[in-house]
């Protein structure tokens, strides 16, 4: 087994990183592939950038080129739900594209012919996740994430999306991911920290945010690189 962890930025994946033996870096497709180990597991890391394309290209490289056969993705996102809080876990059952637009043609909004709205993510990485999450006492939620190549500030598309494909969540990556992998029948995984709420303090620091929840999302990444 080889495994594939993705995140879309570098602050995302320096903590996996740090925690790898026999590391080795390569370069291609301008940009940074980490290879090494993790309690005898082959891994490798990279972080994709911001947005579909990249998440796609850099996914489709871990599994054609690194021949990584299991792909986990980490990373923040912004929450639809109300049930969600800044800072809440949140692993995304199925994946939707709320930027995907043909309705012109007839067809719902988020699918292309040969397609389907939502894609499922692992049930069995799923189930994993949860008895990590219980092991550590950390509450995770699970749900549809939402993935477009916007940032989504406005509180009415927000509601709009999460209206037309039941989703709780939104980010950038996670859908394109989804894809890729269904596609190449590569089991795959996405946990995502909340980032933004509905009543989030004004004086919110994602920085701050940003580096702490990349430790923790890094923590519980790696301890589902130990339950395979």
């Amino acid at each position: 087994m080889k495994i594939a962890i993705m995140g879309a930025m570098p602050e995302e994946i320096e903590p996996i990183i740090s925690k790898l033996d026999n590391l080795n870096v390569v370069e291609y497709a301008a940009n940074k592939y980490y290879e090494g180990a993790y309690h005898g597991k082959e891994v490798v890391v990279a972080y994709s950038k911001i947005g579909k394309v990249f998440a796609t290209l850099t996914a489709t490289i871990l599994i054609e080129k690194f021949d990584c056969n299991t792909l986990l993705f980490s990373g923040v996102a912004g929450a639809i739900s109300n049930d969600l809080k800044v800072g809440d876990l949140i692993i995304a059952d199925s994946l939707c594209q709320h930027d995907l637009d043909i309705t012109a043609f007839g067809h719902p909004y988020g699918y292309v012919p040969e397609g389907e709205v939502c894609v499922a993510s692992d049930e069995k990485l799923r189930d994993l996740a949860k008895q990590v999450a219980e092991a550590k006492g950390l509450p995770l939620k699970e749900g549809i994430i939402a993935t477009g190549d916007q940032f989504v500030a406005d509180a009415e598309r927000k509601e709009w999306i999460g209206k037309t494909f039941n989703a709780d969540a939104l980010e950038m990556e996670g859908a394109a991911v989804a894809v890729v992998c269904s596609a190449l029948n590569v089991p795959f995984f996405i946990l995502r920290a909340i980032s933004d709420a509905a009543d989030m303090d004004a004086g919110f620091d994602f920085d701050k945010f940003l580096e702490s929840s990349a430790k923790i999302s890094a923590d519980f990444i790696l301890s589902m690189v130990d339950g395979m």
